[in-house]
């Protein structure tokens, strides 16, 4: 219906106020407000901007580098105040990590109990490749190593032989055989396993005061 300009209502000073903030107050504008990090972003930006203008930037010279240099670093030290210093993600415990190859939880004791069950029936493949899993795994849980996901079996001896130089040789020989029957499809002795658990029980033997230099 078309209505007349004479009948449309046009508040008064008081009334369109009144009408403005209770418009204004509606959550959907304090959700809009800019947080002071957006405040503090569009002050750097429009510093730096107005630094590097066409009217500054012949002004600027060393000058600009330094300032900017000095935002820099300031945000980097505010950064590390507010959210503090990257840490090392405690969320999976220790010993627990994808190991050498495999997702196995269990712990060091466990796959010392299944390797020599394996070995008492013979199964020296499988006991050589529990067994050093249980080296691995013991060296981990007593926090004596720290290797990085994927490790090779290799890469864990290098990280004993720093830990435990006199073990070194022996550990390196007890990574070749897990190395032999795990990839190389060699089969594994009595003897070769009877070393590896000799190996291990001396690890397990060890005290940390012992190798710290």
């Amino acid at each position: 219906m078309i209505r007349r300009l004479d009948e449309v209502l046009i508040p008064d000073g008081d009334e369109a106020r009144k009408w403005a903030e209770q418009e204004l107050s509606d959550p959907r504008y304090a959700d809009a407000k800019p947080t002071w990090f957006d405040l503090l972003a569009r002050d750097v930006g429009r510093f730096l901007a107005d630094l590097f203008s066409p009217e500054n930037g012949a002004n600027a010279g060393p000058s600009a580098l330094i300032v900017v240099c000095i935002v820099v670093f300031a945000a980097l030290i505010a950064a590390l105040i507010i959210w503090g210093r990257p840490r090392r993600s405690r969320s999976v415990p220790r010993g627990r990590i994808d190991l050498l190859g495999d997702a196995d939880d269990r712990t060091a004791a466990q796959l010392r109990a299944d390797a020599e069950r394996s070995a008492r029936s013979g199964d020296w493949d499988t006991a050589t490749v529990l067994r050093f899993r249980a080296l691995a795994r013991g060296l981990l849980e007593r926090d004596l190593i720290d290797p990085s996901p994927g490790a090779t079996a290799q890469a864990i001896a290098r990280e004993v032989s720093r830990v435990l130089p006199d073990e070194a040789s022996a550990v390196r020989s007890a990574a070749v055989s897990f190395d032999d029957v795990r990839y190389l499809r060699r089969p594994a002795t009595e003897g070769r396993y009877s070393e590896l658990a000799a190996t291990d029980d001396r690890l397990v033997a060890a005290r940390p005061e012992a190798v710290i230099a």
